[in-house]
């Protein structure tokens, strides 16, 4: 018998859709209202706001609008009709390009209409089913979704283990000589959840013994790493060790869109086969501008990063001190681990959002596992250490209610 699609559908609903009608609009698909910041609102009322990768404060920064506005004005969002390759190139995506690549101390870079897009379809531009993947066991899900796709054999190592690593580059070593292929090791610079950085270094390192390219998903490194701001690599101090580089636009940037730096040879082949950008429409002309004005702040103010890191080193220096548990981050993303079921995370959620009008964002199962509780906190450069002091003392209250049972059920909370 053959079993109806929606009907499939109807009966399974997914871990998380499960709980959409009692969520929806509230602790997931919220509304956040007015000019991004640190303050917005929800649902009437303003909050102090934790979860927007908003890290450098350039969403709402004045020059950043002004050159939004003046190249939306100038051009309309129609600019360029076509993808690049047929119709849709101009001298500032060229430009933008060309400036992307020296800052993250690469040959040449190749724009991208999405991140999560562009890693997918990179991963299948670069490998055949001859070679071999190993990545990450935590990697983001776009790697994820990218590394299921290959039609070649995958090895995943365990998360930052660069021993395990090594083991699974010793098995990808063997096949690939068998098979004539070639061998891409994939990882991130930061990885989202946790705030730990990627052992680049050490993967790097193991390039005396294996033959492989490496490819790093930087999406919360650049703008926040590194000396002048290049990323993880450049914290490290192994960026000519990352073979293929990834920043996305999407956070640091407060934009949309992204960015892969290479060789040029490499660049060239990706902007030639690449079907997600050979196949979309090119980005239009007051995101590429819009582009060229938060990299120009990025090299020319580094007293964003530097407020960036007093903020975040404050908030996570509290949190320590008052007895929280914030795992091995050593980047600004500042995840804070609760024990709970997702009942008592709702409840947890709604009292923190309504009764001391802070918004987080909560991470729950099947994220990570059953009976853990992460409260994920985004620190920018906008926040202020009074922002900071007042979170700390609200946490206090919440951890001291949960281990109360004061928020126990047996469903989520009503909103």
């Amino acid at each position: 018998m053959v079993q109806d699609i929606f009907e499939k559908i109807k009966n399974n609903r997914g871990p998380i859709g499960q709980h959409a009608k009692e969520s929806h609009g509230y602790f997931t698909f919220p509304k956040l209202e007015g000019p991004i910041g640190p303050h917005m609102i929800f649902r009437g009322k303003k909050r102090l706001n934790w979860s927007l990768n908003n890290y450098l404060g350039l969403a709402d920064h004045p020059e950043v609008r002004k050159a939004d506005a003046e190249a939306a004005a100038d051009y309309g969002f129609a600019s360029p009709m076509g993808a690049r390759m047929m119709s849709g190139n101009s001298n500032y995506h060229e430009q933008l390009e060309a400036e992307l690549a020296a800052f993250v101390e690469k040959e040449d870079a190749i724009l991208v209409n999405f991140g999560y897009q562009a890693m997918v379809s990179a991963i299948d531009c670069l490998v055949d089913r001859r070679d071999v993947i190993v990545y990450d066991a935590e990697s983001h899900a776009c790697i994820l979704d990218g590394v299921r796709l290959h039609s070649g054999k995958r090895y995943v190592f365990k998360h930052n283990d660069v021993e395990d690593c090594e083991k699974q580059l010793v098995r990808a070593t063997k096949l690939a000589e068998k098979q004539g292929g070639a061998i891409l090791v994939i990882t991130e610079g930061v990885f989202g959840m946790r705030g730990d950085q990627g052992r680049l270094k050490e993967i790097v390192d193991l390039k005396k013994k294996f033959d492989f390219r490496l490819f790093v998903d930087d999406a919360h490194g650049i703008g926040t790493l590194g000396a002048t701001g290049g990323g993880t690599g450049q914290e490290q101090g192994c960026q000519d060790g990352i073979d293929i580089y990834f920043g996305t636009f999407a956070k640091s940037f407060a934009l949309i869109g992204g960015f892969i730096a290479s060789d040029e040879q490499v660049v060239e082949y990706l902007r030639y086969n690449m079907r997600s950008q050979i196949f979309a429409k090119a980005l239009p002309l007051p995101l590429v501008k819009g582009a060229l004005k938060r990299l120009e702040l990025m090299r020319t103010k580094p007293e964003l990063k530097d407020n960036l890191w007093k903020i975040t080193n404050a908030l996570q220096k509290g949190l320590v001190e008052n007895g929280f548990e914030i795992g091995e981050t050593n980047t600004c993303v500042t995840p804070v681990y609760m024990n709970g079921s997702i009942p008592e995370s709702t409840n947890l959620i709604y009292d923190l959002r309504e009764n001391y009008n802070i918004f987080c964002s909560m991470v729950v199962y099947p994220v990570v596992p059953k009976g853990m509780i992460i409260l994920r906190l985004i620190p920018t450069a906008v926040h202020t250490l009074e922002d900071v002091e007042y979170t700390l003392e609200c946490f206090s209250k919440i951890v001291g209610k949960l281990k109360a049972g004061e928020y126990m059920s047996d469903k989520i909370a009503s909103v």
